[in-house]
């Protein structure tokens, strides 16, 4: 099973990771912890599989791609 995950802005900087495969994570959340050695979730993340937004708790199978992104902000 082979996942995708991708960290955008400044969750990149944070995270110190850009992309990375994981080979076994059940939902969004796994995926998370799990690419970022258990690092806290920072509050109001957003997450994507396969370009549309989801849940934390959104099962993921093999094949998807998983993107988190900071709040969008604008003026």
């Amino acid at each position: 099973m082979s996942i995708e995950v991708k960290f955008f802005a400044s969750l990149r900087e944070k995270t110190g990771i850009a992309e990375t495969t994981l080979e076994h994570a059940q939902t969004a959340a796994d995926a998370w912890y799990q690419a970022t050695g258990g690092m806290p979730k920072p509050e109001k993340v957003l997450v994507a599989i396969n370009l549309e937004y989801a849940d934390f708790d959104a099962k993921i199978t093999a094949g998807d791609e998983v993107a988190f992104f900071p709040p969008v902000t604008g003026g």
